[in-house]
């Protein structure tokens, strides 16, 4: 039903195309150009395959979640993060990772949120791309990814979408929305809610939840957002040279923390004392 040339959407794009509030001054188009538009390139895509240690320690916190209750009698065994982390292959980490990566593993075999929980969905955090919810209206098509951590029932027949976190990132509530959106395809007829769990320092949001004409509105956001990135993916391919026309750089002292700065010719490398770009969990 879908094809490879349908617009599509994703938290990750909406992220790429619109910052996050009180990112403003950091946001860079230039870099959704790189990550959506030259991917394919061999000096990109070398730089798209290269885990930074955050990253690294967010796909192996969620993947020991998933290994606890894959294994759920480890939850209760003295040695069970031990074994975990060779499920994990740990050793072959950093020292940094392996470190940060074992405290969350003991965080939570000491108070695992998810016990007794009825689950009905829980990833590994490695597992690729999700298979796309075609969304079909009388103006508009699009597919929509939405990779979910976790989605379990509450006792009152409540569906609850958890997304894991670590590091100091802020919470951002356009990705529960986005689960919230897909909840409504792959769940019709069910309540939902959506919440984010940091793992490493055992924070949890508020419950998000969002009405129907909220999810409708959202819902037309987003075809726009898939509808403008594939107009300015057409227009690259059109003419690659208008690169930076399409998607303007915005060069700053934050460029010291993009991954595509040796590559970019309009990175801005002065020292500042300004605070780093956080960096964001990496979705479809």
């Amino acid at each position: 039903m879908s094809t490879p040339d349908r617009p599509f959407a994703s938290y990750h794009l909406w992220s790429l195309v619109a910052p996050a509030t009180g990112q403003e001054r950091w946001h860079c188009q230039m870099r959704r150009g790189f990550i959506k538009a030259r991917q394919h390139e061999p000096q990109v895509k070398a730089l798209l395959a290269q885990a930074t240690a955050p990253q690294r320690i967010g796909i192996l916190a969620q993947k020991g979640v998933y290994e606890f209750h894959h294994h759920r009698h480890l939850l209760n065994q003295s040695d069970g993060v031990e074994k975990v982390a060779q499920l994990l292959k740990l050793g072959n980490s950093s020292d940094q990772v392996q470190q940060r990566v074992r405290q969350i593993l003991k965080k939570y075999h000491d108070a695992p949120l998810l016990l007794n929980k009825n689950i009905i969905q829980l990833t590994p955090g490695d597992e690729g791309f999700p298979k796309p919810i075609v969304i079909e209206q009388e103006d508009y098509c699009f597919r929509l990814y939405a990779a979910m951590d976790c989605v379990f029932i509450e006792s009152d027949s409540t569906l609850h979408i958890i997304d894991f976190k670590t590091g100091k990132s802020a919470f951002d509530r356009r990705q529960a929305l986005v689960y919230l959106l897909a909840a409504r395809y792959l769940y019709p007829g069910r309540h939902a809610v959506a919440s984010f769990y940091n793992l490493e320092i055992g924070k949890t949001s508020e419950l998000i939840s969002i009405n129907n004409s909220e999810l409708e509105s959202l819902e037309f956001d987003l075809a726009n957002i898939a509808h403008k990135h594939q107009h300015d993916l057409h227009k690259y391919q059109e003419k690659t040279s208008n690169f930076s026309k399409i998607f303007p750089p915005n060069p700053g002292s934050h460029c010291r923390f993009c991954p595509f700065s040796s590559i970019c010719e309009f990175g801005d490398f002065k020292p500042s004392y300004s605070h780093p770009l956080p960096s964001l969990k990496a979705n479809s």
